[in-house]
């Protein structure tokens, strides 16, 4: 967790990557173990409980920002810790297999097209190895306020 703590502001209960896989130049692999216990299972579905797929949509924009944070890392004009990455873009999501409790998942994203400040990326949630969701996104760096 801490690894992910240094990466990213984001916490529980509104953090959902649980490990990094691996960060290469051009992508990024995480988990997320999806357990019962998490507060949004209370109403979403009582009874017949299933991950939103607006969160499952918040697990590959983290590991977006995750693998920014190292990505940034090499560029000397983004190594200013003032700038965080926000999302700017969401295209084409497709949610195409349901993520329930118990079930582990993998979230991978890729880096696509640079320019300026803007990350265009695409990502993926796998669930026992089969695809249950698509996104493309583009992430912006934006001067925090305080800096």
């Amino acid at each position: 967790m801490e690894s992910i703590h240094q990466r990213i502001p984001h916490r529980p209960p509104f953090l959902f990557v649980d490990e990094i896989i691996e960060i290469t130049e051009s992508s990024a692999k995480t988990k997320l173990k999806v357990r019962l216990e998490m507060p949004f299972f209370e109403g979403h579905y009582p009874g017949n409980p299933i991950m939103p797929g607006v969160l499952l949509s918040e697990a590959v924009f983290q590991t977006g920002a995750i693998f920014l944070s190292d990505h940034m890392k090499g560029e000397h004009a983004l190594t200013d810790e003032s700038v965080t990455p926000v999302l700017s873009r969401i295209r084409d999501a497709r949610f195409k297999r349901m993520v329930k409790p118990g079930e582990e998942i993998e979230i991978s994203v890729f880096l696509g097209e640079k320019i300026g400040q803007f990350f265009n990326m695409r990502g993926e949630i796998r669930n026992e190895g089969k695809v249950a969701m698509t996104v493309s996104f583009a992430l912006a760096l934006v001067k925090n306020e305080s800096a």
